[in-house]
């Protein structure tokens, strides 16, 4: 059992499963939230979002008496020695990131430590543009508090690199942690904590310190790679369907054997979307544009991003002759397999393509379709089965690679839809095994 006590603010993808992490591992550990309805569910072990394991996570979490949600920062804050933020950092309208979440915590943990004499470390997880760390959060809690940096109280920004679907292995089995310090003492705080959490599996997992605004960098500078990666991968899957027989997977799987590259990420499709890659991407777009620089690689990365969802609608409907009023099944609707997370999903913008054009869609997905509703509401119909979805379909288009649907064989598509035409834009089926069955276009493939 360690003896440092951890307070978790935010009750989000990163704030509730790095608390039921940290529980498990014997830190006392609150998380807290201002929502009393989504505070009395984490407590009853019932998880308000989905996510691969979170709610068995949880379950151990609470039984370990380690783990407990509760409503305000005040009581987070008295009886912690650490103050973790996770609150979100949404979009904003102009595309640049929205600190209005960091700004009001900072604001109300500064308030809070104004009495208390105990120092106290501040970690920022969120992710916040270069400078935002120092700037915002630790002078607006110098501020109110009466306090001062690296004296009364410690500061860090420590990114996550979570990847939705997974992210209870990631937390508990990172790739590196990487450390943002305002001092040496803060650093060493946090380190020892790792230390503690992770034990022997440091020794494959490095552990990098540097100043506070090159670690908010990071995760800014990993995502938008990242996010180059598919667009790449998108970008050749283009070209590759200009010559018959190319095949962009196995071009991909050529280009990522090269040790200096790597197959990760290197898959074409539909497109990314989720939480994080569209509003980093943009984000640090506007933050350039901000401070007098075009970043003309990453505006092209979110063009071919946005053109991909357009340019697989047109590969249906170039098979159909139009799509207007004719029923398209849409299999899958969360952004990725493992999460019920519609935040910038790709089955959006496919679905906005289509609607212009006059179609009717039917969606299924195993755990999005509550999340989607709130989205789409009754714009398209929502399937409970993969077969109702695709009963009398004219076409369907393949959005998230669920197991559900890359295990179906050409005969699934052949009884239930008016016209087997489907466009695998994830390439999770095997093209030899249907192409004599139905008609299959897959992305990168002509």
């Amino acid at each position: 059992m360690s003896e440092t006590k951890i307070a978790i603010h935010g009750t989000g993808f990163i704030g509730l499963v790095s608390g039921c992490c940290f529980a498990i591992k014997g830190f006392k550990t609150i998380n807290s939230t201002y929502d009393q309805i989504k505070c009395d569910q984490i407590n009853k072990g019932e998880t308000p979002f989905y996510e691969n394991g979170l709610e068995e996570l949880l379950r151990e979490a609470l039984a370990t008496k380690n783990f407990k949600c509760v409503v305000g920062r005040k009581y987070a804050v008295l009886n912690s020695d650490v103050s973790m933020i996770a609150v979100g950092t949404p979009m904003g309208k102009d595309y640049s990131i929205n600190l209005t979440f960091i700004e009001k915590i900072a604001e109300e943990i500064g308030q809070i430590l104004q009495n208390h004499n105990q120092y106290h470390l501040i970690v920022v997880r969120s992710t916040v543009v270069p400078g935002t760390t120092r700037n915002l959060v630790g002078k607006r809690i110098e501020k109110l508090s009466g306090k001062k940096m690296g004296e009364d109280f410690g500061l860090c920004m420590q990114p996550e690199f979570l990847a939705e679907g997974r992210s209870i292995l990631d937390t508990l089995e990172p790739d590196r942690i990487i450390i943002g310090e305002l001092d040496k003492k803060s650093g060493d705080i946090l380190q020892k904590i790792y230390g503690v959490f992770y034990e022997d599996h440091l020794n494959n997992c490095p552990i990098l310190r540097m100043n506070l605004e090159s670690a908010e960098l990071v995760k800014y500078g990993n995502n938008c790679l990242l996010a180059t990666k598919i667009s790449y991968a998108n970008e050749m899957s283009r070209i590759a369907e200009l010559v018959p027989g190319v095949d962009i997977v196995q071009v991909m799987r050529g280009v990522g054997l090269d040790y200096r590259i790597n197959e990760k990420f290197l898959r074409a499709g539909v497109g990314f979307g989720g939480s994080c890659f569209p509003k980093d991407v943009n984000a640090i777009i506007s933050f350039a544009r901000a401070h007098g620089y075009d970043a003309r690689l990453l505006r092209a990365i979110m063009e071919i991003n946005e053109d991909q969802a357009k340019h697989t609608v047109d590969l249906l409907e170039n098979e159909l002759k139009e799509v207007k009023n004719k029923k398209i099944a849409l299999l899958g609707l969360a952004f990725k397999p493992g999460t019920n997370d519609m935040r910038f999903a790709p089955s959006i913008r496919i679905i906005d393509y289509l609607l212009e054009k006059g179609a009717q869609i039917i969606g299924w997905d195993p755990v999005a379709e509550e999340e989607a509703f709130k989205i789409m509401k009754n714009s398209i119909l929502y399937a409970d089965k993969i077969e109702e979805a695709l009963l009398d379909a004219d076409g369907a288009i393949i959005v998230t690679e669920w197991d559900e649907i890359s295990q179906l064989q050409p005969n699934d598509f052949k009884k239930s839809m008016k016209t087997p035409i489907v466009v695998d834009g994830r390439r999770i089926l095997d093209p030899t095994k249907f192409q004599d069955e139905i008609t299959l276009l897959s992305i990168g493939k002509r």
